[in-house]
């Protein structure tokens, strides 16, 4: 009878995913080191089909562990790329540590995305490179393509990308605690810490999405019965568990330049030697927002039309999701990945 094969369902599921865990397939999609740096280690995926077209890149940003693209079988971005047979690659910049303190954003935009860039290329032949970017790794994808508008890049894919902070309410305590003391206490904190450590990192996280970690038990009863909705969760859960560390200067400067200052939504970013005008992309854009994220909503994500004046083309999607779901959620395959499978083969 159904409603006892209900039953029987929920308890197996309930019992596999609090006692014995292993519902989600977490198998990474197989790929093979290409170049090596500081901070960065450049994957190319192994061909699965024939593949053809521009090389496509795959950016992370700081925080997340690169394995934010590849969460898990059947909702890994990672492997719908290689399985629509394009070539396909990823930087990895690897957990942060004290010894990265240093490192400001810059450090990203001017070498570490150069070289994952130009590693692509050549291993493609000379091919101009197609970035994805995911939250930060999107906004590090476009500045790197204004500040150097020689790389080979042909296109940059944007998914949960905020780039009018102004818009992101979560971020008004920490603009007007910053108008209080003129930015002096976060500063201050975070030369003393040198880096925000990791737990602190999946906690601000789980913080953003308070709803939704208090209704979790509530949530997996309601998907007992759905094994696949509880591989999900804990794919999820187990990337929160290994988030990463922040390094200290590159968050104290997008906490004083895009929180506070939000330079980002004036087309004009101040850097430690020159100032990056995003008048500089001459590349297509796109912008995929999350219909329920509050770390990049709507109006933040889509805000960087108007700050693209000589981009030949900038689009602009809201797909179903919050800020990771839009990108590796279970309706990602039906509507972020396909507005991104359309930029990708018209770009």
């Amino acid at each position: 009878m159904p409603l006892i094969e209900d039953v029987l369902a929920s308890g197996t599921n309930l019992f596999d995913f609090l006692v014995r865990g292993g519902l989600a397939d977490t198998r990474r999609t197989p790929s093979t080191v290409i170049a090596e740096g500081p901070k960065q280690t450049v994957h190319r995926y192994t061909e699965q089909v024939p593949v053809e077209g521009p090389p496509v890149l795959l950016v992370p940003p700081l925080g997340a562990p690169a394995v934010c693209m590849d969460l898990r079988r059947g909702c890994s971005l990672a492997e719908h790329l290689v399985l629509s047979g394009r070539p396909s690659y990823l930087v990895d910049y690897g957990p942060m540590a004290f010894e990265d303190r240093a490192h400001g954003l810059e450090f990203w935009i001017r070498d570490v995305l150069p070289a994952a860039i130009r590693a692509v290329s050549e291993d493609r032949g000379g091919e101009p490179v197609q970035l994805v970017g995911w939250c930060l790794g999107g906004l590090f994808s476009l500045l790197t393509t204004a500040a150097f508008p020689e790389l080979p890049v042909s296109a940059v894919a944007m998914i949960a990308s905020p780039v009018d902070l102004s818009k992101v309410r979560l971020a008004d305590p920490l603009r007007l605690l910053g108008k209080v003391t003129g930015g002096q206490i976060v500063g201050t904190a975070l030369r003393t810490l040198g880096t925000v450590p990791a737990n602190l990192v999946s906690l601000a996280f789980k913080t953003t999405a308070l709803s939704t970690y208090l209704r979790k038990p509530l949530t997996v009863l309601k998907y007992s019965t759905d094994r696949d909705a509880l591989a999900h969760i804990e794919a999820v859960d187990d990337m929160m568990r290994n988030m990463y560390g922040y390094p200290g200067r590159a968050i104290a400067q997008a906490y004083h330049r895009l929180v506070r200052a939000n330079e980002l939504a004036t087309g004009h970013v101040e850097g430690p030697t020159r100032t990056v005008h995003l008048a500089d992309v001459r590349v297509p854009v796109m912008n995929i927002a999350g219909d329920s994220d509050v770390l990049a909503p709507e109006a933040a994500a889509h805000h960087v039309v108007r700050i693209l004046p000589n981009a030949p083309e900038v689009r602009l999607h809201t797909a179903p999701g919050g800020h990771l779901g839009v990108l590796t959620g279970r309706t990602a395959a039906e509507t972020t990945w396909t507005y991104l499978d359309s930029f990708l083969d018209e770009s």
